[in-house]
């Protein structure tokens, strides 16, 4: 489907730069790299299949009276447990402000006090209150929606939904373009993009677990082809789960924003104790990856975890998390009298495809951006709300690297057919994705063992040899380096938590890079050993 911002004598051909993804990382490069003639490609209607859309709680950047670069800088660090990039965290921290001054141009309504400044909130393991939020709970949706409409009026942006790309198309050293589905994945047509530039914001890898707070999108097929053509992935082991998921049976679960917690709402188990007091000193506002062990612990032990806000929040509830509302309502909870049953949800991987501080990945003509990337400004465990400010500061950089590298666009042929084949995209999860879904999340979740992983990667092993379909095999190469990785890291460090290694080691304080063929090489001697 085309979108009606398309404007068929703008375009011979379809331009040199193709962007896959329509998050908040795709608009924002699109955008910035305007006028240059840009194509972005979308699985779904752009804001509807992005995890973008769905965040709560806002973007970090220091920009109060008492806040500094350097504060930030620290908080993160902590917070990614020994690992994180410090020279790609100045660099983003840096930028932050300047980004949040491009929203507003581009009509993100973020909150404001009666004097016009900017309301800053503080959320878990900040030491300042540097949230730039809108209306308590709605940035992610509110900045999607401006970024939307700032998009449509763009007329150098061409947007094709409902295109589910499938394949990067590699020429030698360069990527040449990629090879999509249209009809959301329903048609059995493929068809190819050529492209000089390709910009990766697929998304994250939720959805490859059975309790998640991300979109069915977000299944880890961008980072499972970017792999299989070659690209190193850095850091795949460390996953964040939020601690407090609304647990009341859906997929996706719902999300309970941190920012309750920020503003005093107590986590208690069914006898009313506040549990996370006897786990860390700092409570409910501990690390995510600390509390979400805290929650899964009481919850595996019967007891069930609630995060109570009648207190903190009360009868304010409605209008300060109107989405948090809405979503506790509709299944019969009302929060400001009653508590909220939560539960851990996979809600971000830091790991992903290995960028540099320009968004280029480990392949000529291949930039990623977002979720869908590793940058190492994460670590082990991502600080809260960094992740919307990392997607709009690397956006950025990718398109100056571009229009550097490319100053001049160079309109090509529209593409082709790429062929036909009966490998169209489900609606439902088929049964092998609930399988490995389930697989990962008994696993591969938020307690790992050498164990279970490698009961995982015989099950991953299976499956491989059962489905051969594009697309899955796309989510298995992921699969297989999360867990490739997790087995091999033999300490606990941020979200990767191993019951047999509980504690940090030093010979494992760095990070991880590998490529798919290394992840295949630790599987097949797992299966070795199982022969023997």
């Amino acid at each position: 489907m085309l979108t009606d911002n398309f404007r068929p004598q703008s375009f011979n051909g379809i331009d040199d730069i193709v962007i896959v993804g329509g998050g908040l990382a795709g608009l924002f490069c699109a955008l910035k790299l305007a006028p240059r003639p840009v194509t972005i490609l979308a699985a779904a209607p752009i804001g509807h299949g992005a995890s973008s859309a769905w965040a709560q709680g806002g973007i970090a950047a220091a920009m109060s009276p008492g806040d500094t670069v350097d504060k930030h800088v620290t908080d993160t660090l902590v917070a990614g447990a020994g690992i994180v990039d410090e020279k790609m965290t100045r660099m983003m921290v840096a930028e932050g402000p300047a980004r949040i001054h491009d929203l507003l141009e581009y009509g993100v309504p973020f909150d404001r006090d009666l004097e016009g400044k900017l309301v800053l909130s503080r959320e878990a393991a900040h030491s300042e209150r540097r949230i730039v939020r809108v209306k308590g709970d709605m940035a992610g949706k509110a900045i999607m929606e401006a970024l939307i409409a700032a998009v449509r009026k763009t007329p150098s942006i061409r947007v094709l939904e409902g295109y589910v790309v499938e394949d990067l198309v590699r020429e030698g050293r360069f990527i040449a373009g990629v090879i999509a589905r249209p009809d959301a994945g329903q048609s059995k047509k493929r068809v190819s993009f050529p492209a000089r530039a390709v910009v990766l914001c697929s998304g994250g890898v939720g959805h490859l677990f059975s309790v998640t707070t991300n979109p069915t999108e977000a299944c880890g097929q961008g980072v499972g082809m970017a792999a299989r053509a070659g690209a190193i992935i850095a850091d795949p082991e460390f996953v964040q789960f939020h601690p407090t998921a609304i647990n009341i049976g859906r997929d996706p679960a719902p999300l309970a924003t941190e920012a309750l917690r920020g503003d005093g709402a107590h986590l208690i188990n069914s006898a009313g104790q506040r549990f996370m007091l006897d786990i860390h000193p700092d409570g409910e506002l501990a690390p995510r990856d600390i509390v979400s062990r805290g929650v899964f612990a009481e919850v595996q032990a019967g007891r069930g975890a609630f995060l109570d806000c009648t207190k903190a929040v009360g009868a304010h509830f409605p209008e300060m998390f109107p989405t948090v509302y809405a979503s506790c309502m509709s299944a019969g909870i009302d929060p400001v009298t009653q508590p909220i049953p939560v539960v851990p949800a996979v809600h971000y991987h830091m790991g992903g495809v290995l960028t540099d501080a320009s968004g280029r990945t480990s392949i000529d003509g291949l930039w990623a951006a977002g979720e869908v990337t590793s940058t190492g400004v994460h670590g082990a465990n991502r600080l809260a709300s960094n992740s919307l400010l990392e997607a709009v500061v690397f956006a950025a950089r990718i398109a100056e690297n571009i229009k550097g590298m490319l100053p001049e666009p160079m309109i090509t042929d529209w593409g082709g057919n790429a062929g036909e084949n009966d490998d169209p995209v489900t609606i439902e999860d088929s049964p092998a994705l609930m399988r490995l879904r389930r697989v990962m999340s008994e696993h591969v979740g938020v307690i790992r063992s050498r164990e279970g992983l490698m009961r995982a990667i015989r099950e991953i092993a299976a499956l491989e040899r059962e489905n051969s379909r594009l697309r899955f095999t796309n989510i298995l190469a992921t699969a297989k380096l999360m867990t490739a990785a997790a087995l091999q890291r033999m300490e606990s460090r941020g979200g990767h938590y191993r019951s047999d290694w509980p504690e940090q080691r030093a010979e494992w304080k760095h990070r991880t890079f590998l490529t798919l063929s290394d992840a295949e090489s630790v599987i097949a001697e797992v299966a070795e050993r199982e022969l023997a």
